[in-house]
C-alpha cells in the first residue's frame, strides 16, 4: 500500500522548519478525524520572512471602520475600496470609511498605505518601525494587528499591496469576523515572480481578471507573461484572417500540432491562445489595466522565428521551408521577414506598452537544413544569433527590455552542429542544433533575461551564468531539488511556472494549481516546503481558490440547510470488500457532517452491502453493474453533495496533450444523470483530478517527482471536490465531496442515476499528436449523497 494520507500529513507537519518566529503560520492542515473536515491550515501563504501571533484579537464588528487621510491618495482609496469589498461581498460584513488626519484613538480602526500616507507615517514614527529600500524594500511591508487596530505599512505602494492580500487571508482565517493578532514583517526572495499563459478567449477573460486579482495578486506573483499571437491587427488583417484559417484547419482535424511536407516535426502550434480567436485592442488594453492595478507587469511573449503560424498563414512567401502548407518558422535571410515582424511588434507596443517583451526562440526545428534558398550555405548559428540581435536591437531602441528561451544558446540542450532525424514518412533531413560555445558569449546581447526550462540539469544552469546571463527558470515547478543551495551559485532572477493549454478554469484548475501554490513560496519565502509539506496546504486552499475564479454561489457553502438523500436501497458493495484486486476497508460508520454536506455512512461491521459501486471500463469479472439507476429525490433541491471515491488511480493528463478536446484530457470514470419530474435531464461528469480520486490516495507516490518535465499527470488533488477522511483508523479510506449546484431552481429533481464509463478511450502523453487507449477498469465507489434544501420565504403574520 502507499503512504496513507495520514502518513503524508503527518510527515508534512512534523518535518523540521528553520524559523521559530513563524511556526504558528505553517501549521499544516490535517484532516479532522472526528468530522472528516479540513482543520485551518496556514493563515498566510507564501510564509512571511518574519511573523509572531500574539493573544490579541481584532472583531470586525460594527464599530470597526476603515481610515484614510482627510486628502487621500488613489492609491490609499483604492486600498479601503478593495478591502470594503471583501468584506461585503464575501463575508456579507460591511466596513465603513472615515477620513481622518491622525488615526482615532477612540475607535476601532484599519490603516492601509505606504509612508506617503500621512497616518501609516505617523503609525510608524510613534512606534518606531523604520521602512527602507534595504528593509523591508519596495516590496516589502510591516503588518500590525492588535485588539484595537490593524495597520499595514508598506514601503512603496506595491508593498502596502502585498500586505493587504495577507490581511485578505486573515480575514479569511477568521471567517470574515476575527482577525488574529499579528506583528509581521515581509518582503520577497526574488524580483521576478511570474506566470506563464496564454491570453484568454473572450468567453474566458472574466476568469482571467479573477485569476490575477483572486490569485496571482493574493500569493503575491508580480508578473505576467502572456503569449499574444491573436490580437487584432490593423496594419495587417491578413494575418489575422490566416490565423483564424489556421485554429479552424486545427480544430477540425482534431490535430495538436502540424508537420513538414514530409512528416517533418515542427514547433507545437498554441492554436489555444486566446481561446483560437481574434482578441480586440480594447481587451487587451483591459487586461493590462486590471494586471497593472493588481501590481503585475505585463510581458507580452510574442513568438519570432519559431512559432510563428500565426504571422506566416497568409505569408507562405516569408517561410523557411518552402511549400509547407502551414508553416512555423520565418526566412531569418529575407529582410521582409522583419518588416512585417517589426509591424506586428509596433501594433502590440501601441497597445501594451511594455518594459520587456518575450521574443520565444524554442524549439527550432521546423527549419529543416537546406529547404530554404536564401539559407542554403549559411550557418544557422549565426542566422539564429542574428535574428536575436537584430531583435534585441529594435527593442532596445525604444527602451524595452527582451527576454527569451534559452534552449538554443546551450548545446548540452539542443546539441552540437546539425541534427539528424527521421520524417514520420521515413525521410532523413537535418535541423539546427545550439550555438556553439563562444557563438553565444560572442553575438547574444547579455542584457538578454534568458528563461532557462532546462534547469533539471543543474550543469545548465551553471553554464549560462558562466556565459553572463542573468536567467528566469521557466515552466518552473515546485518539485525543484536542492532549491536553497543551487539559487545561491547563480544569478537568478527568480522563476515563472507555465501553462501550455488555454486559460481556462477547467485546465488550470485540474493541473497546475499545486504548482502555482507551491512556486509562489519558493520565489516569496525563504522558507522553503517540500512537496510533501505543499500537498495539504493545496487542499486546505482550494475551497478558496474555487470561491474565487469559480465566481459561483454554492448553496452549501452559503449556510444552506442539508439532509441525507437514503441510498441505503442500492448498496450493492460490502465497504470491507475486494474490489478490483483492492481491499476497502476502515469505512467509519455513523453520520460525517464535511462543510455543507451531512452524510451517513453504513457500519461496515453489519451485515450487507455499505457502498454503492459501478463499474468503469470494466467486464464481467469485476462483479459491478455499470449502472445504478433509479435513486430517488422528489425534491427541488438547491444543489447534491456527492461523497465519492475511486477504487483505483487513473490519470490526469496535462490538457495540451489534447488541444481540441481539453474536457477528456482527464479520465472519465462515469456520470451522474440528474432526472427531473418533467424528464429533462443533466449529465454530471466524474472526471478523475477534477472531482475525484482514489479512495487510498497515494500519498508521496502522487507528487510529481519528475524534476524539469512538465508533462507529468497531475493526480495529488482533485480541483473541484474536497477531501473528506470517513476513517476508523485515522488512514483512509478518504471520499472526496462534489457539489453540484441545480441549474433549475423550482424544478423538482426525480431521481439520480450513476453510469460508469463504457469503452472510455482514455489519454496519453504525445505532444505531437492526440493519441488515445483504452481506460483501465476502475470504479466509481458512492458512499453517501447529501442535499442542500431549498431555504423557505418567512411567512406573512396575520396579526
Amino acid at each position: 500500500m502507499s503512504h496513507s494520507t495520514r502518513d503524508m500529513l503527518q510527515r508534512g507537519a512534523q518535518a523540521p522548519l528553520r524559523f521559530a518566529t513563524v511556526f504558528f503560520i505553517l501549521f499544516l492542515s490535517i484532516i479532522c478525524r472526528a468530522s472528516g473536515q479540513l482543520v485551518p491550515g496556514p493563515q498566510i501563504f507564501p510564509t512571511p520572512q518574519e511573523a509572531r501571533a500574539t493573544n490579541e484579537s481584532f472583531t470586525l464588528d460594527g464599530n470597526a471602520v476603515i481610515v484614510v487621510p482627510e486628502n487621500p491618495r488613489e492609491a490609499d482609496m483604492r486600498l479601503a475600496m478593495l478591502l470594503v469589498k471583501e468584506l461585503g461581498d464575501k463575508y456579507d460584513n460591511p466596513i465603513r470609511i472615515i477620513k481622518a488626519d491622525t488615526i482615532p484613538q477612540n475607535r476601532k480602526v484599519i490603516v492601509m498605505g505606504s509612508l506617503e500616507n500621512i497616518l501609516v507615517k505617523q503609525y510608524c514614527a510613534a512606534h518606531k518601525i523604520t521602512l527602507t529600500r534595504e528593509s523591508p524594500g519596495p516590496e516589502g511591508y510591516v503588518l500590525r494587528a492588535g485588539n484595537r487596530e490593524v495597520v499595514i505599512c508598506g514601503m512603496e505602494d506595491r508593498g502596502a499591496f502585498y500586505g493587504f492580500q495577507s490581511l485578505r487571508q486573515l480575514i479569511r482565517s477568521g471567517h470574515g469576523s476575527q482577525i488574529q493578532g499579528m506583528a509581521i514583517k515581509d518582503w520577497p526572495r526574488f524580483p521576478f515572480r511570474a506566470v506563464r499563459l496564454y491570453v484568454p478567449g473572450p468567453e474566458n477573460v472574466p476568469f482571467f481578471k479573477r485569476f490575477l486579482s483572486d490569485f496571482m495578486a493574493l500569493y503575491k506573483y508580480n508578473k505576467v507573461i502572456i503569449e499574444f499571437n491573436c490580437m487584432r491587427l490593423d496594419r495587417h488583417p491578413e494575418v489575422n484572417t490566416g490565423w483564424i484559417r489556421f485554429v479552424k484547419h486545427m480544430q477540425y482535424t482534431r490535430s495538436n500540432a502540424t508537420q513538414g511536407p514530409k512528416g517533418e516535426e515542427k514547433n507545437s502550434s498554441h492554436y489555444d491562445a486566446g481561446d483560437g480567436y481574434i482578441i480586440e485592442k480594447d481587451m487587451v488594453k483591459d487586461l493590462v489595466a486590471v494586471a497593472r492595478e493588481n501590481f503585475l507587469e505585463v510581458i507580452p511573449e510574442i513568438p519570432s522565428l519559431t512559432h510563428a503560424y500565426y504571422l506566416l498563414a497568409n505569408h507562405h512567401e516569408l517561410a523557411e521551408y518552402p511549400g509547407d502548407p502551414w508553416p512555423d518558422t520565418y526566412c531569418p535571410s529575407n529582410p521582409e521577414s522583419y518588416k512585417l515582424m517589426f509591424d506586428v511588434y509596433d501594433e502590440y507596443l501601441d497597445v501594451i506598452q511594455p518594459n520587456m517583451v518575450h521574443i520565444g526562440h524554442d524549439e527550432w526545428w521546423g527549419a529543416p537544413i537546406g529547404v530554404c534558398p536564401r539559407c542554403i550555405g549559411k550557418d544557422y548559428g549565426v542566422l539564429f544569433a542574428n535574428d536575436v540581435v537584430r531583435l534585441h536591437d529594435y527593442f532596445r531602441k525604444k527602451g524595452i527590455s527582451v527576454a527569451m528561451w534559452g534552449d538554443y544558446l546551450l548545446e548540452s540542450v539542443r546539441g552540437k552542429g546539425p541534427q539528424n532525424r527521421i520524417s514520420s514518412t521515413g525521410v532523413h533531413y537535418q535541423a539546427p542544433g545550439a550555438l556553439p560555445l563562444s557563438l553565444t558569449a560572442q553575438k547574444i546581447p547579455k542584457d538578454i533575461l534568458v528563461f532557462n526550462w532546462f534547469w533539471g540539469d543543474q550543469k545548465n544552469e551553471t553554464r549560462l551564468d558562466s556565459l553572463g546571463f542573468q536567467q528566469v527558470f521557466g515552466n518552473f515547478t515546485q518539485n525543484i531539488s536542492d532549491w536553497d543551495q543551487r539559487t545561491k551559485k547563480i544569478n537568478l532572477a527568480g522563476g515563472a511556472p507555465s501553462s501550455w493549454a488555454a486559460t481556462t478554469e477547467f485546465n488550470i484548475g485540474k493541473d497546475l494549481i499545486m504548482d502555482f501554490l507551491g512556486c509562489a513560496n519558493l520565489l516569496w519565502s525563504d522558507h522553503t516546503i517540500s512537496q510533501l509539506q505543499l500537498q495539504p496546504i493545496v487542499w486546505q486552499q482550494l475551497p478558496f481558490i474555487r470561491a474565487s475564479l469559480g465566481n459561483k454561489r454554492m448553496p452549501g457553502e452559503d449556510a444552506g440547510t442539508s439532509d441525507t438523500v437514503d441510498i441505503s436501497s442500492f448498496y450493492n458493495t460490502p465497504a470491507n470488500a475486494t474490489v478490483l484486486g483492492v481491499r476497502l476497508q476502515g469505512l467509519q460508520p455513523g453520520i460525517i457532517a464535511a462543510g455543507a454536506g451531512k452524510f451517513v455512512l453504513s457500519a461496515p461491521s453489519l451485515p450487507g452491502n455499505s457502498l454503492v459501486a459501478v463499474c468503469s471500463n470494466g467486464n464481467e469479472k469485476s462483479g459491478l453493474p455499470d449502472k445504478v439507476l433509479g435513486i430517488p429525490v422528489h425534491e427541488d433541491v438547491s444543489s447534491l453533495i456527492f461523497l465519492q471515491a475511486s477504487a483505483l488511480p487513473a490519470a490526469n493528463q496535462k490538457a495540451y496533450f489534447n488541444i481540441p478536446d481539453n474536457f477528456d484530457s482527464p479520465d472519465l470514470l462515469g456520470w451522474y444523470e440528474i432526472v427531473y419530474e418533467d424528464g429533462y435531464k443533466i449529465t454530471v461528469p466524474v472526471q478523475y483530478g477534477v472531482n475525484i480520486l482514489e479512495w487510498d490516495p497515494g500519498g508521496e507516490n502522487s507528487l510529481d517527482t519528475r524534476e524539469g518535465d512538465t508533462g507529468s499527470p497531475q493526480n495529488a488533488y482533485c480541483y473541484e471536490s474536497d477531501a473528506v477522511l470517513c476513517s476508523t483508523n485515522g488512514s483512509t479510506p478518504v471520499f472526496y465531496a462534489y457539489e453540484w449546484v441545480n441549474k433549475r431552481f423550482g424544478k423538482p429533481v426525480k431521481e439520480i442515476n450513476l453510469y460508469g464509463s463504457k469503452g472510455y478511450q482514455a489519454l496519453e502523453q504525445d505532444y505531437g499528436k492526440v493519441t488515445t487507449s483504452a481506460m483501465k477498469p476502475n470504479a466509481i465507489l458512492l458512499a453517501a449523497i447529501s442535499k442542500v434544501k431549498k431555504r423557505m420565504p418567512a411567512k406573512p403574520s396575520s396579526e
